[in-house]
């Protein structure tokens, strides 16, 4: 039975919380040794994800990928069918990873050197790089798992606040075409 990851983030934050206030931050070595972890941190993440970039560049898998991105959530537009390759598909994913690790570490930025917060940088220093590991490409390109099953693309879009994400992507042969036959149908990403 595998964890679910929502569940061992809220265990490691919880726990994280209660170290954090034993961990003596005033004393500067203490600060710049927590601070060094985390930048550590952020560095191995960013060395995955150029690898993951290295290994999709180098399988450059061209098999086509039909699906219908749904609509963004409280919008009226119908759902877009998309029509890409796996190489694609995966540098796509892949850019929105590095946006996301830009965005958290701008976050924490702001958080630490202009409001002053320390206790964050504990935790951040350990979901992100469990976050990484847990993601999708990073199970197809660097832990090797084949893309059957759970991992087959397209990947569903990790769940929002409280599971409350977008529709769901589909990739039956049925709702693509009603889809390509639609207002918005028939975008095609190199």
């Amino acid at each position: 039975m595998a964890l679910n990851p929502q569940i061992t983030n809220l265990v490691i934050i919880l726990f994280m919380m209660q170290a954090s206030k034993k961990v003596p931050f005033e004393d500067p070595n203490v600060l710049n040794g927590v601070r060094a972890l985390y930048i550590f941190s952020n560095l191995i993440i960013v060395g995955v994800y150029l690898y993951v970039q290295q290994q999709i560049n180098k399988k450059r898998d061209m098999t086509v990928l039909k699906y219908v991105e749904p609509a963004p959530m409280g919008s009226t537009e119908e759902p877009k069918a998309v029509t890409t390759t796996v190489h694609s598909y995966d540098l796509q994913q892949l850019r929105g990873l590095f946006k996301s690790q830009l965005m958290g570490v701008g976050m924490m930025g702001v958080m630490h050197i202009y409001f002053k917060f320390t206790n964050p940088l504990l935790v951040q220093s350990i979901i992100p790089l469990k976050g990484a590991f847990e993601g999708n490409l990073v199970k197809v390109h660097l832990l090797g798992q084949p893309a059957t099953g759970e991992l087959k693309r397209p990947w569903k879009a990790a769940g929002g606040f409280m599971g409350m994400g977008g529709g769901e992507v589909k990739t039956d042969k049925k709702s693509i075409e009603t889809a390509e036959r639609s207002g918005r149908g028939g975008a095609k990403e190199e």
